[in-house]
């Protein structure tokens, strides 16, 4: 007796999100699929951006939970996500000796799209409001810190591409 099972999305994807690459930031993330409907998703980030003349350096992790609301199998199609964020970065001002960290944490609800091609390539394309508490502790000089996009409601949208596996 032949029965015919219908072919599986992939369980796991690793993607990059292209639109951090623009403030020289490097933002991975490991999505793993729990059942038909849901998946856990961890994000893991390292920059070495600069905002004027103070140059930013560190890391942060993002997990969030995903409900994909497509008649699709997850990790394809239509989902919202909240989602939490911690991020530690070492802020050194280039025109002085000033030194500080940056500590923040927040989180927020995402939608998102994302297709899987050939069963193998993700394009996932994300927006939604977060909101984020940051404080700066000195280390060293005089330099004012400010919190800046760090601190307060926001929008955290990304662009990916990954390869499923």
């Amino acid at each position: 007796m032949f029965y015919a099972y219908p072919v599986k999305a992939q369980q796991n994807v690793v993607k990059i999100n292209f639109l951090s690459l623009i403030v020289k930031t490097i933002n991975v993330s490991y999505e793993r699929v729990i059942d038909e409907d849901n998946s856990f998703q961890l994000g893991v980030l390292y920059t070495g951006a600069k905002i004027g003349d103070t140059k930013l350096t560190g890391f942060g992790i993002t997990p969030e939970y995903r409900f994909y609301l497509s008649e699709t199998e997850a990790p394809n199609g239509v989902y919202v996500a909240p989602y939490l964020r911690y991020n530690n970065l070492e802020l050194k001002d280039e025109l002085s000796t000033s030194e500080a960290t940056l500590t923040s944490i927040g989180g927020g609800l995402i939608i998102g799209r994302q297709w899987i091609f050939k069963e193998k390539v993700s394009f996932d394309l994300f927006i939604g409001p977060s909101y984020v508490s940051a404080s700066i502790k000195v280390k060293s000089g005089t330099t004012t810190y400010d919190t800046g996009v760090f601190d307060g409601f926001g929008l955290r949208f990304g662009i990916t591409l990954g390869l499923g596996f």
